[in-house]
């Protein structure tokens, strides 16, 4: 009886981290939104992409990077069109299909999309 109980508490353990490592390797998935089909991450929140971004690059450093947050990666996460990128600062972030992703500080809430059309080079992120 014991170790049937230990069986049951280390499948259940398996089945979690194996639910948390998929979390983990895909951080945003497509929702239907106002705006049309847009990346939406695993808590609600809306990334962005820059105009600015080429070639896989991002450009977003210094006082951009404390407005426009990386949305950040582990090096060892990439899945299906998703990419991670290793930043000038050592920070890892994630790349859907070669566009970096980022969050916006002033976004609060699951669904809020305030970033969209900042500066006119900041736009929702879409599949």
């Amino acid at each position: 009886m014991r170790f049937q109980r230990f069986g049951t508490i280390s499948a259940a353990f398996v089945i979690f981290a194996s639910s948390s490592a998929f979390v983990q390797m895909v951080p945003a998935k497509v929702a239907g939104t106002s705006k049309g089909k847009t990346l939406v991450d695993n808590k609600g929140m809306t990334p962005y992409v820059s105009d600015k971004d080429a070639g896989g690059k991002w450009m977003c450093n210094g006082p951009c990077a404390e407005n426009w947050p990386a949305l950040t990666a582990s090096a060892d996460a990439a899945s299906g069109g998703w990419t991670v990128l290793a930043r000038d600062d050592g920070k890892m972030m994630w790349a859907y299909k070669g566009t970096p992703q980022y969050t916006w500080k002033n976004d609060k809430a699951p669904g809020d999309k305030t970033g969209d059309g900042v500066s006119g080079t900041w736009h929702i992120a879409t599949p």
